[in-house]
């Protein structure tokens, strides 16, 4: 496998491809998830939770995500690695700078930060710096106490036209890609066409140019609620590897996400 770049996901969101993502957290599993063709890998702080037994992410810190980063960097075949900035590494321009800059150093290509248009000024200053970035909108975990919960975004016209606007003001501020989670189809298709950068989707519809999955629940192995998202490729796959290959052709066919994924 080659080794995947924003130049070539550009070059597929122009060709009007389909690129899929998923998260990895280990060499072992890096391995897999690049070697059956994934162009991306997400070191997500979602580890708190399907790894360390949290009920939210909130407990991860910079340190946790450096070591899965370096862990992951290790077992890549090629795959663009992302690594999520945990809770508060953002809460200055300064900590933002050098936590992103940690990861960086760890192994991943670019850095995934939740927010909405505030992140704009620190979005401009990592991009000053060669610092890639994919802004997370639509359900942020990170602020799942202010949410009061894990809810849909977006359902509300006013919100919905929030989240355009502030899509393409990160964009203006060097966002590299985007991410949009649980978010009504119309929305993200919307958000999609709007701006001129890769976007991948979680809950958000077939329409987004990339999709993503946390590789627990995609495996089947989700302790308790799934969540309607997800679809379980373990199923119908006699092994691990050939489950993740049949993601990820499902994605790039655009098989998946199907209608039972999707929140209006």
């Amino acid at each position: 496998m080659k080794t995947l770049t924003l130049s070539t996901l550009n070059t597929l969101k122009r060709n009007g491809e389909k690129f899929s993502c998923l998260t990895a957290y280990d060499a072992t599993f890096a391995g897999h998830v690049s070697g059956a063709g994934v162009e991306v890998i997400l070191v997500g702080d979602s580890l708190g939770m399907v790894l360390q037994g949290h009920d939210s992410t909130l407990p991860v810190t910079l340190e946790h995500m450096a070591y899965h980063v370096a862990c992951v960097k290790r077992g890549n075949q090629g795959s663009l690695i992302m690594a999520d900035l945990p809770f508060m590494g953002n809460a200055s321009l300064p900590e933002l700078l050098n936590n992103a800059a940690s990861l960086m150093r760890a192994g991943a290509h670019l850095i995934k930060i939740e927010g909405e248009a505030w992140l704009a000024e620190g979005i401009r200053e990592l991009t000053r710096r060669g610092i890639p970035v994919c802004a997370h909108m639509g359900l942020t975990p990170q602020t799942v106490n202010q949410l009061g919960g894990y809810k849909v975004q977006g359902r509300e016209p006013s919100q919905a036209d929030a989240i355009v606007q502030a899509a393409k003001e990160l964009v203006d501020a060097g966002a590299s890609m985007l991410l949009l989670e649980c978010v009504p189809t119309s929305l993200a298709q919307a958000v999609t066409q709007a701006v001129q950068v890769p976007v991948i989707g979680i809950g958000a519809g077939p329409h987004t140019d990339g999709q993503v999955l946390v590789l627990h629940d995609m495996l089947g192995a989700t302790l308790g609620h799934t969540a309607k998202f997800v679809k379980n490729f373990m199923a119908e796959a006699p092994s691990i590897p050939e489950a993740i290959a049949a993601y990820h052709q499902a994605v790039k066919s655009g098989q998946f996400p199907a209608e039972e994924h999707t929140f209006s």
